[in-house]
């Protein structure tokens, strides 16, 4: 015997990523936003917040765009605060013993956020094909 059931009321597609370019240009934007408040506020001399406040946007960022855009996100965010965020100030520099850890937090950070973002959107589109009047 066929039974009929309803699958749901509205079908919502899973949600696109956003395009990699929109996902730089939100980075590096944001980055500059961000660095240029936490200069405002005079806490840009501690860089380890400066670090987790960019981290905490790269990850939320990433939740919107595609694992493509992780490098460069985590390097555009790493550019505005290596150059606006230490000394000297306007230059961009390498520092070996704290480049590469804030390069690897950021990279960490954005792709953290991405796996997140895809599970989540995954799971919803799991939830959504769930028969109606059945809870899972």
């Amino acid at each position: 015997m066929v039974e009929w059931r309803w699958l749901g009321r509205e079908v919502r597609p899973v949600p696109e990523p956003w395009a990699t370019p929109l996902v730089w240009a939100a980075a590096y934007g944001g980055a500059f936003a961000l660095v240029a408040l936490l200069d405002a506020l005079g806490v840009l001399d501690r860089t380890g917040l400066a670090l987790v406040v960019l981290s905490l946007m790269a990850a939320l960022l990433g939740m919107r765009g595609r694992l493509l855009a992780a490098p460069g996100t985590a390097v555009l965010c790493w550019a505005c605060l290596n150059v606006l965020g230490t000394e000297p100030t306007g230059e961009i520099s390498w520092a070996g013993n704290r480049d590469p850890g804030w390069m690897l937090c950021l990279l960490a950070a954005t792709v953290v956020g991405t796996v997140a973002g895809r599970v989540l959107h995954a799971r919803a589109a799991y939830r959504r094909i769930t028969p109606y009047g059945e809870s899972g």
